[in-house]
């Protein structure tokens, strides 16, 4: 038998990121939802779309 642990009450974490951060995050994720949609393109056989990169913020 395993141990029993008690459910401990959800908790917030709060922080704070500059603009610059979050436009970065953003364009990171953009970049990735279309990484992940070209490598769907590819499990599925088909041509993949070329994909347009952004230069690094500094």
């Amino acid at each position: 038998m395993g141990t029993v642990h008690t459910a401990l009450p959800v908790q917030t974490l709060y922080v704070t990121i500059r603009r610059d951060e979050l436009h970065q995050l953003k364009d990171e994720n953009e970049q990735l939802k279309q990484q992940l949609a070209q490598l769907r393109l590819l499990t599925q056989g088909q041509q993949p779309l070329p994909v347009t990169q952004r230069a690094p913020l500094a």
